[in-house]
């Protein structure tokens, strides 16, 4: 492979495997803020249990992801400085208040969060986690603007004594119009990622039965009834997160295909120009899908994707690169068929398959029910992985559907390589990062299972501080945890336990 090849596997593995943390992030902070409301709002210990457990696992992937969030940001200067040089004025200020103002707060409220369990008082602790989900959407939006600007750049001008594009309508990058539909389509995904993650916890604790209260306890919460409450918290958040994507992308369908009609056809690998398009579910055929040996289709369905309207004309491969080529010159305009094809269909897929499980789940413990089937262990094992892989899918499609772009109809891919790199040299970098990335990924795991298994923890220093907080008995939130009588109950939160 040459360089251009190398460093384009480079930066989408650790783009790729950045993004695991980013979706789990951004659900399991509001999933977790619901919870320790519902525990504030309601005082049953059952609430509190679950927002120290699932807690944990929030921190866990937020410490992770950061590493390779750091670590992803050298790609732009070590092997792609040309592309930041082009598009680093426009890029600097939605990643600028991106990094001073959402992950500002983020990093500052989730500290905060961690480290003020009986330290400040319990609603101005629950608004931490609050300000700490809502950081991370301002995070996402703002990541998604510069990202757009790839996709549909709009917004700036060319200087072309520079060699750049430099920033003319900050208001015109923010609301670029792929990215109003991106980011609803993103963060419903992502919902559908956290939800998975309670849902299949839970559902695995309640098949295996464990810690189960005993007669000896007869006030104790039921862990079963607790995990019961989170599964179906989770899937129903695994539906709406589906639902919304679902609308959403259609929306983003429509949008791709005016701004980017070369990444649609490259979709349905259409070649020929077709009104009314089916849209096929699964074909065998050549490798460029040039030519169909076997397809199964639904009629006139990518003419409503992609326009709107049952009838509507959908451009092929063909069609569109005699534009380009007339547009930008000579070249080859064609991103990687298989890719796009079948990238698109397993987004779908997998994003269908959690929804479908999510909604047996719902299903199975209607009533007070608990499942207790091995295929519902199967399932919970399954569960957490799909929507993980369909936001994976998606962003694969979205970035090689670009193709051969690194900005659309501005920079082409080949043109953002930092100069003087060598086969060598970027092989190097890419295997160490791979090894790191790779090391990263099996910890994280570990560390998410390692918590996970063992169950709900006892938390009843802090429900007592939770009923004790100012208002109720005149008592500072700090005396309460002070005086509660547990073991330094006051020192605690600076744990790994918090």
């Amino acid at each position: 492979m040459d360089v251009v090849d190398l460093a384009r596997w480079q930066f989408g593995i650790t783009t790729v495997v950045h993004y695991f943390f980013v979706p789990f992030t951004i659900s399991m902070a509001f999933l977790v803020a619901i919870m320790q409301t519902m525990w504030m709002r309601t005082q049953d210990e059952r609430w509190l249990r679950l927002t120290k457990f699932f807690g944990k696992l929030l921190l866990i992937n937020l410490a992770v992801g950061v590493v390779t969030g750091l670590v992803q940001e050298f790609q732009f200067g070590l092997n792609w400085s040309d592309f930041s040089r082009f598009v680093g004025d426009i890029f600097g200020a939605p990643l600028a208040m991106e990094a001073l103002l959402a992950f500002y707060l983020e990093s500052v409220f989730v500290g905060v969060w961690i480290f003020g369990w009986g330290r400040i008082p319990p609603k101005i602790h629950l608004a931490t986690i609050w300000v700490t989900a809502f950081a991370t959407l301002l995070s996402a939006y703002f990541i998604l603007a510069a990202n757009s600007f790839m996709q549909n750049p709009v917004g700036y001008e060319i200087n072309e004594e520079a060699g750049r594009a430099e920033l003319t309508d900050f208001g015109a990058v923010l609301t670029n119009k792929v990215t109003l539909v991106t980011f609803p389509h993103t963060i419903f995904a992502a919902f559908m990622v956290g939800g998975a993650v309670v849902a299949g916890v839970a559902m695995w604790h309640l098949v295996k039965g464990r810690r189960e209260p005993t007669a000896a306890e007869p006030g104790a919460p039921s862990d079963a009834i607790t995990f019961r409450h989170a599964l179906r918290i989770g899937a129903v958040a695994v539906l709406i997160g589906g639902v919304g994507a679902a609308v959403s992308g259609d929306l983003q369908g429509k949008v791709m295909t005016e701004v980017q009609p070369m990444k649609m056809a490259a979709a349905e690998a259409l070649y020929d120009t077709q009104q009314p398009a089916p849209f096929s579910l699964f074909t065998v055929g050549s490798l460029d899908g040039s030519q169909a040996l076997y397809s199964i289709e639904i009629p006139y369905l990518l003419s409503f994707l992609s326009t709107g309207s049952f009838q509507g004309e959908v451009q092929g491969i063909n069609d569109i690169q005699q534009e380009y080529e007339q547009l930008y010159g000579p070249g080859d305009y064609t991103p990687n068929i298989p890719a796009t094809y079948w990238t698109f269909r397993l987004m779908v897929g997998f994003g269908g398959l959690a929804a479908a499980i999510a909604a047996w789940q719902l299903w199975s413990t209607r009533r007070g029910r608990v499942p207790t089937s091995v295929w519902a262990l199967r399932a919970t094992v399954v569960l957490p992985f799909l929507p993980l892989a369909a936001n994976t899918f998606g962003w694969v499609f979205t970035e090689m559907g670009r193709q051969p772009w690194l900005v659309f109809g501005l920079m082409p891919t080949a043109s953002g390589v930092t100069p003087g790199s060598t086969a060598g040299g970027v092989f190097a970098t890419l295997a160490s990062f791979t090894v790191l990335y790779a090391g990263l990924t099996v910890l994280w795991v570990w560390l998410l299972a390692k918590h996970a298994r063992p169950g709900l923890p006892d938390v009843s220093a802090e429900a007592r501080w939770g009923r004790s907080s100012a208002g109720e008995d005149g008592s500072s939130a700090g005396d309460a945890a002070a005086g509660s009588g547990d073991d330094d109950a006051a020192d605690r939160p600076l744990t790994f336990a918090y």
